[in-house]
């Protein structure tokens, strides 16, 4: 029989590894220190691809194009579980210059990408002939609507959710993690996964995963035009605009090493608000709506770490997916769930081990 699991963590990864695992016929538990999927799954874009794959290593694109081809049928039977729209749709990524056009209709071939060259002009206003990278195929969720279906859909299949549960301790008997002690009281399980996000080093008695997992804050802004002024994904120099269905554009995102600090800043505010006016000039100060930020679990490379913890015979980790924890969450349960079956993997799990 499958045993029952312990999941510290409700972000995507923490929720998507919990309805795997569920699937499979095992007794799922989730703790959060405080609401699903309010951390980094909340704040993200939502881009269902590394930005430019071409610049990444093979770990981070062998693991994200593994979960990127699971991800529509995924996404579906989550939907279908919850009764909730995560917004899921394919609305294509418009790469603006300076790009590589070698090397990106190089990596786009070996891996069965399409990729064309278009005006600029067919997708934005502009007064210039100049030329852009289109990827029709790149797709979206809408995160925030995401972490709702997610959550609903644990609910559905039987997860324990408890919220506001702060882990304050960690038993350890004979190398197996015994109990996790929490502001919500204590639970123990046959296993114990950590998916804790940025947060995954400050549990106690992990602070040594602080080395490979750490907090990186992201800033965002958003904007409200009317629908389908801007329909694709627009990208260039590393900022990206992200719309929705009802108008909603995002505008991000920075990349700041500052610990824990969430705060956002008048200097991210300002050169937010020149990127994305650079590449839309409608969106302004008139039209901005919000700005917020968000922490990653960054990682060194990108790499996640997916694997047994050492030292522990029960303890699995399933962190540190830096800027792409929704993209690669489905693949990454997936993974960890054949790693604890001792099933053949889709792809190597090398990569990923502690």
């Amino acid at each position: 029989m499958f045993p029952d699991f312990l999941i510290i963590g409700a972000g995507a990864v923490g929720l998507a590894t919990a309805l795997e695992l569920t699937r499979r016929g095992a007794r799922v538990t989730l703790i959060e220190r405080g609401r699903s999927g309010a951390e980094s799954t909340w704040a993200g874009g939502g881009i269902l691809s590394p930005l430019l794959p071409w610049q990444y290593g093979e770990a981070v694109n062998a693991l994200s194009e593994y979960s990127r081809a699971l991800f529509p049928d995924w996404c579906a039977r989550q939907q279908v579980l919850s009764g909730l729209d995560a917004e899921y749709r394919a609305s294509g990524m418009l790469v603006l210059p300076p790009f590589d056009q070698t090397q990106a209709f190089d990596w786009c071939g070996r891996h069965g990408w399409r990729c064309e060259i278009r005006p600029r002009a067919d997708f934005l206003p502009s007064d210039t002939e100049e030329d852009a990278l289109w990827l029709p195929d790149v797709a979206q969720t809408r995160n925030p609507r995401l972490a709702q279906v997610l959550r609903g859909a644990a609910l559905a299949a039987g997860v324990r959710i408890v919220e506001s549960a702060e882990v304050t301790a960690m038993q350890a008997s004979d190398g197996r993690i015994s109990r996790v002690d929490t502001t919500q009281g204590d639970f123990s399980a046959a296993a114990v996964i950590v998916t804790a996000g940025a947060w995954s080093g400050t549990l106690p008695g992990l602070e040594v995963l602080a080395k490979r997992v750490f907090p990186v804050r992201g800033q965002m802004l958003l904007f409200k035009l009317a629908p389908e002024v801007l329909r694709n994904i627009v990208l260039q120099n590393g900022a990206y605009l992200i719309p929705r269905l009802d108008g909603h554009i995002l505008a991000g995102s920075t990349l700041e090493w500052a610990g824990f600090d969430k705060s956002v800043t008048a200097s991210a505010r300002r050169d937010l608000l020149a990127l994305a006016a650079g590449i839309l000039p409608a969106l302004n100060e008139r039209v901005l709506a919000q700005q917020w930020s968000g922490l990653r679990p960054g990682s060194p490379d990108n790499v996640p770490v997916i694997a047994a913890c050492p030292g522990y015979a029960n303890l699995f980790i399933n962190s540190g997916h830096f800027r792409y924890g929704v993209t690669m969450a489905p693949g990454a349960a997936m993974l960890l769930a054949d790693l604890i079956e001792g099933r053949a993997t889709a792809i190597p799990a090398e990569p990923y081990q502690a």
